[in-house]
């Protein structure tokens, strides 16, 4: 079995490659296309991660001819996915065309390809010897439509196994080097070029040193510096975005951080050394130290007892009373870190021989490092997991990405994406101040869309959201709860009804879409859950200018409201500029309390829309906005966030939405209903306003007192430009909630400094929603 080409990195940059137990694992994302080699006996497993997504595969011998015969006797049949796909216009069908011909296929072996439903895992097990390519294609979405090409998940098991797998390269390899288990190396990089520093196995550490290389040959050691880089960045360890730099004793960049798979890593400890083994009785052991010490002798270092290094995959954390702890990596086989060297370097690797506790998961194996060319270009990205078992994915940028990136740098990562926190030459209460008196507009595609169709959608969604959707009419929307058996929420969003059967979840979690399926299964409801995610983006649109600035900009047909007549949550079907523009999706939404709507394109479409709003909007005095300004805003309008004001312990009543369970009126049964109304109402906490006297803030988390009692929690924390006072949303026990309390909020341990508050009721800004529904 050999790999001949993959997109483990789209344009995009996310990670869809991992190394398994016995065999490969890949994710395929929607309209992505993979080329494999197979021998005889490879087995392919596949199967859809909304169950939904039909596969087709192209299977070629030697000379290109196609071979179906080989994927066990599967009837071959005309494409319906690829052709759809390299039949549009947009970026997926010239990137499928540029694969394609990179390939040598040619149309006329499109009308032999094995179509494979991925409803349940499908595996196939090869002929013979053949070049296998996999798609999951399909034609893009449109807003008014509810068909997205969703990620099928492959393992590929080889006939023959191996012992380990390394992970294709993410360019070609300028040079490469394995660390052998319980040994360091060294290697010299020059100013840009890439390291990329590879666990083969899994749970395994590496220290790693970098030596500014000139400075050495002056006779001076100017090495990496982790107290440094600590003190300047103010972070415990850098990461991809903002604050990636490792810094060198001369306080001056040494190294950056470009891509983690793992975001678990320790610069508080030295590499383990002689002493620590023999104090737990190993006399002898091999150490990293010791280790360090024997490669950079020849470099005329001096030796260290023990050295401080920066160890990459090292699991450790600071607990509470101030242990450090450690435990088991959360690397897995392939996981990397990718860093950009600033200055020519020499550097070292270890592959740790820790074998006593679990520092290596108690099985020390090896380290891969390679080297690419300055010349070559990786897009900053971070790892994260939906669920604990499935492949990394790697931060997406947005459709708006090149007009937000135009004008900040200040980004970070949210929800698996990059966006703004704040504007340059704005800042964050100049963009508030845009919001509340003129106009401001601001990324969210990050926001998660399902789309929920079927004869039972109706139905399901009675039972697994909060809300009576019985009660929606078609291009109307409605706010809810999501929430366990226990009531507690696992998110909150909102349902637009596209039809009798056909609805779209907006929220924020991406297990919610997992969740629902699940749901489905279990009680047998007839319904489509597909993650559309990857095919609408959108950009909220806020402020008392903001029907006056679409209304300039957005064409409806006869059918569907105009901007001036969009009711406060509904919205509607129409297209930019004119009846022969770009389809647009508009939604009188928004989480400011200003009046507002939000506007939702193909990607594909991003900049076209965003350049519209932006050019028209300079009439208006538009600013860019970040999550900064956001969180103000959303602040001062006593609107919730995920994890601050609720979580899987919190429901909707004591999150403050007590409005999305209507007890009264929905008759059906819906997931936490009863758990809900078991709880005797006067028992619950209440999300209440604080208002602070003096300047000090509070911060989210922080204790509220009566006297000595802690009697609640501050969730989240603002200055308030509106009322030039600090305020913050607080959960307080229901005999301290009533408007008018008087109570203190506890800073440094919670008793050594008090801020003086009062309980008021919510929202802060515009109590009667006047603004926001105008």
């Amino acid at each position: 079995m050999q790999e001949l080409s993959s997109t483990d990195q789209s344009e995009s940059g996310y990670f869809n490659l991992q190394v398994a137990a016995g065999g490969r694992r890949y994710r395929l994302g929607g309209q992505q296309a993979l080329r494999l080699s197979l021998a005889a006996g490879d087995q392919l497993l596949l199967q859809g991660g909304d169950g939904e997504q039909v596969c087709e595969l192209l299977a070629l011998d030697s000379d290109g001819r196609t071979v179906p015969h080989l994927l066990g006797g599967r009837r071959p049949e005309p494409s319906v996915g690829l052709r759809a796909q390299l039949a549009g216009e947009g970026s997926a069908a010239r990137r499928l065309y540029a694969q394609l011909q990179e390939w040598g296929v040619v149309d006329a072996q499109l009308d032999a390809v094995v179509r494979i439903a991925t409803a349940e895992a499908v595996t196939l097990q090869a002929q013979g010897e053949l070049i296998l390519i996999i798609a999951a294609a399909g034609a893009d979405m449109t807003v008014d439509q509810q068909s997205p090409v969703t990620d099928v998940e492959l393992t590929l098991t080889p006939a023959s196994p191996q012992q380990e797998y390394l992970p294709e390269p993410l360019a070609p390899v300028q040079s490469e080097l394995r660390v052998k288990r319980a040994t360091a190396r060294t290697y010299e990089v020059k100013a840009g070029e890439w390291i990329q520093i590879i666990d083969v196995a899994g749970k395994q550490c590496s220290d790693f040193l970098a030596f500014d290389r000139q400075a050495l040959e002056q006779g001076q050691e100017v090495g990496l510096d982790a107290l440094a880089t600590r003190t300047v960045l103010g972070h415990s360890n850098p990461a991809p975005g903002l604050w990636s730099r490792f810094l060198g004793s001369d306080m001056a960049s040494l190294v950056e951080v470009v891509q983690d798979t793992v975001g678990r890593h320790d610069s508080f400890l030295l590499a383990c050394t002689p002493k620590y083994y023999e104090d737990s009785g190993y006399f002898g052991h091999v150490s990293c130290s010791d280790n360090f010490n024997r490669v950079l002798a020849p470099y005329d270092i001096r030796p260290r007892p023990g050295w401080p290094a920066i160890n990459f995959f090292f699991n450790t954390e600071i607990s509470p009373c101030g242990a450090v702890l450690m435990d088991e990596p959360w690397s897995r086989p392939g996981d990397y870190v990718l860093l950009r060297a600033n200055r020519d370097l020499l550097c070292a690797s270890s592959a740790c021989p820790d074998d006593i506790d679990p520092a290596n998961g108690w099985q020390p194996t090896d380290i891969h490092v390679r080297i690419y060319d300055a010349g070559q270009q990786f897009p900053r990205a971070i790892a994260h997991r939906i669920t604990p078992e499935e492949l990394p994915r790697m931060t997406e940028t947005t459709g708006f990405h090149s007009r937000v990136a135009a004008l900040t740098k200040k980004l970070t990562e949210y929800r698996g994406y990059w966006v703004a926190t704040e504007y340059e030459g704005w800042g964050a209460k100049a963009e508030y101040l845009a919001c509340r008196e003129r106009v401001a507009m601001i990324d969210l595609s990050p926001l998660r869309k399902f789309e929920v169709t079927g004869p039972d959608a109706e139905a399901f969604l009675q039972y697994v959201l909060t809300r009576n959707v019985r009660r929606l009419a078609i291009g109307e929307i409605a706010y809810s709860a999501l929430c366990y058996e226990t009531g507690g929420m696992m998110d909150d969003g909102t349902i637009f009804r596209m039809g009798e059967q056909a609805f779209r979840w907006i929220c924020g979690d991406p297990y919610s879409g997992i969740w629902m399926r699940k749901q489905a299964k279990e009680k047998g409801y007839r319904v489509s859950i597909r993650n559309s995610t990857s095919q609408l983006h959108n950009i909220a649109v806020q402020g008392p200018e903001s029907r006056r600035l679409l209304s300039e900009l957005i064409w409806t047909p006869e059918s569907q409201p105009t901007m001036e007549t969009l009711a406060w949550f509904h919205f509607l079907i129409g297209r930019l500029g004119g009846s022969t523009g770009m389809p647009v999706m508009v939604s009188r939404t928004g989480y400011t309390g200003e009046l507002g709507f939000e506007v939702w394109c193909h990607p594909d479409n991003a900049e076209q829309l965003w350049d519209a709003v932006w050019d028209r909007g300079q009439a208006f005095d538009i600013a860019p906005m970040g999550f900064d300004a956001l969180d103000m805003l959303r602040i001062e309008a006593g609107l919730i966030f995920a994890d601050h004001e609720f979580c899987p312990q919190t429901n909707p009543y004591e999150a403050g939405i007590g409005f999305t369970v209507p007890m009264k009126t929905k008759e059906e049964n819906f997931i936490g209903r009863e758990a809900m109304a078991r709880q005797a109402p006067e028992s619950r906490q209440r999300l209440m306003g604080l208002i602070l006297e003096g300047g000090d803030g509070a911060a989210h988390g922080d204790q509220v007192y009566v006297d000595r009692c802690p009697v609640g929690v501050v969730t989240s924390a603002t200055p308030s430009p509106l009322m030039g006072k600090q305020i913050a949303l607080c959960r307080l026990a229901p005999e301290y909630a009533e408007p008018g309390t008087r109570l203190q909020v506890g800073k440094l341990d919670g008793h050594q400094k008090r801020l003086d508050a009062e309980v008021v009721s919510l929202p802060f800004h515009d109590p009667e929603r006047t603004r926001v529904r105008s």
